[in-house]
């Protein structure tokens, strides 16, 4: 049998116990199970709580401290399946849901910045990904995810693509992305953001322990912020030499 010798079934878990003067004593256990049908294929189940303390920052420094904040708990469930091409990629997909209460937020009350938990919510949302060999010299990678959100989350996008290629010959080598983020949001007024970012970075490696780069972000000299009131640079470009003191390829 082609498959012989596989080892179909594994199985792991893990148990956490945490204690705080502040919370108390929190058991965080995680559990996964994956199952391997064929060499090339992988299918996997997890399931696992997440558990997070208030910091010091939080709880007692600056104007938005609140000594009363509850820990931020969560449960995530988690089923994803892979494929391998043989030697030159693989595919896969993940689907998720997330169950959890206490998010830690900062929302403005009585006229100034307070550290607040918001309560209980339930997100889901699905992950794609899938790279590509196609020859010695010609590679690229790409992977979507959507992410359902019952009470939007700062700093958490609703979409996010990614697609990059690289190329590679010799002594030299570039690597290119292109990432679309949609929804956003920057604030606690549900203010979204949608941008697309180009990013290139290349290399030459003119001696055994010398190589000369040069990478550029944001290529597109987009505006846009990931948190309201920050906003991030538009086109930079960076150059340098790397200097290697490892031994010779």
């Amino acid at each position: 049998h082609a498959d012989a010798g596989i080892d179909r079934l594994t199985v792991n878990g893990g148990l956490r116990i945490d204690w705080h003067s502040h919370t108390g004593t929190e058991l965080v256990p995680q559990l996964g199970v994956a199952f391997h049908p064929t060499r090339n294929d992988d299918l996997k189940v997890i399931a696992g709580k997440g558990f997070r303390n208030p910091t010091i920052r939080e709880l007692y420094m600056f104007r938005s401290a609140n000594p009363t904040l509850h820990p931020e708990k969560m449960m995530n469930y988690e089923v994803s399946y892979s494929h391998r091409l043989s030697s030159h990629g693989s595919i896969g997909a993940n689907l998720f849901l997330i169950k959890g209460k206490n998010l830690i937020s900062t929302i403005m009350q009585g006229g100034r910045p307070l550290n607040v938990n918001t309560g209980s919510f339930t997100n889901h949302g699905l992950e794609l990904q899938a790279d590509y060999r196609f020859n010695t010299h010609w590679s690229a990678n790409g992977n979507f995810s959507y992410l359902h959100m019952e009470k939007p989350i700062v700093g958490a996008p609703q979409g996010k693509f990614y697609l990059g290629c690289q190329y590679r010959h010799r002594q030299f080598n570039v690597i290119a992305g292109l990432q679309h983020i949609s929804g956003l949001y920057i604030n606690d007024a549900k203010t979204d953001e949608n941008f697309t970012l180009l990013n290139v970075t290349a290399s030459y490696r003119i001696l055994p322990h010398l190589t000369l780069w040069a990478k550029g972000e944001n290529l597109l000299a987009v505006r846009y912020e990931t948190y309201s009131g920050f906003p991030m640079p538009k086109a930079t470009i960076m150059a340098g030499v790397k200097i290697d003191f490892g031994n010779e390829r």
